[in-house]
């Protein structure tokens, strides 16, 4: 039995250290800058959030071409892997297509999972998955406990503007729901991911509010067997909400996967973005 090597795409906010660790190979999406473009990865957080700053030009994103995913599908399937190719949301990204495209070219040889999600939540997939992977576990193993914990995760978002996620064009089933609440009634709207696809969740006064109500959401889904914590632009704020989240169901605060989302989530969410989300334990 070929041994199993995990791929995913940037859109999982996996930092090298942590690809390193579990052996995990990356395919970068794209941010364009107008003319400018450039590979997840290749713009720091600071230097995206600097260029962001100066627009227009607006960012935009866009997936990996389907070669990319091939350069790693072949590199990996020549060292004797099967690969199991772990993607962004389908619902907001063509990135599965691409890599669905580049699997045809290695007939039996790569298998492609829709995660469903994003940033950390799609992180911890691929973690667990390449810890699976390393203990010997078969793909059919794998895959089923893939599938538990995309229906377990339940991921929520704290906007501060809709700005950017109206210019990406990601989400145009609920832009005009969310301009209206926000126009009419001056408030920051609430989302959650839903099947992989964005939903309005409801809509607090102010940031405080917002966090409560994430919180309350986190709460009632309770116990966790991951808890996990993404903002843009909060690096201050974070520390404390993550702390507060982690002690309100008795999850051990120094496990809670915190991050900066990167520069093509960036594009999309604006800055000032709270997220929090909870894989449930299995009951």
């Amino acid at each position: 039995m070929p041994r199993i090597a995990v791929v995913t795409d940037t859109g999982a906010d996996l930092t090298p250290e942590l690809c390193a660790q579990y052996g995990i190979t990356t395919v970068p999406l794209v941010v364009r800058f107008g003319e400018e473009v450039y590979l997840d990865g290749q713009l720091s957080v600071d230097e995206f959030w600097k260029k962001a700053q100066h627009a227009p030009p607006y960012p935009q994103t866009s997936q990996p071409a389907t070669g990319m995913f091939e350069e790693a599908f072949s590199k990996l399937i020549g060292q004797g892997n099967h690969v199991l190719c772990l993607t962004i949301t389908s619902k907001h990204s063509g990135t599965l297509n691409s890599a669905y495209a580049a699997a045809q070219n290695f007939p039996g040889r790569v298998t492609v999972f829709d995660t469903l999600s994003l940033s950390l939540a799609q992180a911890y997939q691929a973690i667990t998955a390449a810890k699976a992977a390393a203990e010997g576990k078969s793909l059919e193993e794998i895959l089923t406990l893939l599938e538990s914990i995309r229906a377990r995760t339940h991921l929520f978002i704290l906007l501060d503007t809709i700005e950017y996620l109206r210019r990406g064009g990601r989400a145009d089933q609920i832009i005009p729901v969310l301009e209206r609440v926000v126009r009419v009634l001056h408030i920051k709207p609430m989302l959650e991911v839903v099947d992989g696809q964005l939903k309005l969740l409801g809509a607090a006064r102010s940031r405080e509010k917002g966090l409560e109500r994430i919180q309350q959401e986190i709460v009632r889904r309770a116990p966790a067997e991951m808890l996990i914590v993404v903002h843009t632009r909060q690096a201050e704020a974070v520390p404390e909400f993550a702390r507060a989240l982690a002690e309100s169901i008795l999850f051990p605060p120094e496990q809670v996967m915190v991050t900066e989302t990167g520069a093509v989530l960036s594009s999309h969410a604006g800055p000032g973005v709270i997220a929090a989300a909870i894989v449930q334990q299995k009951i």
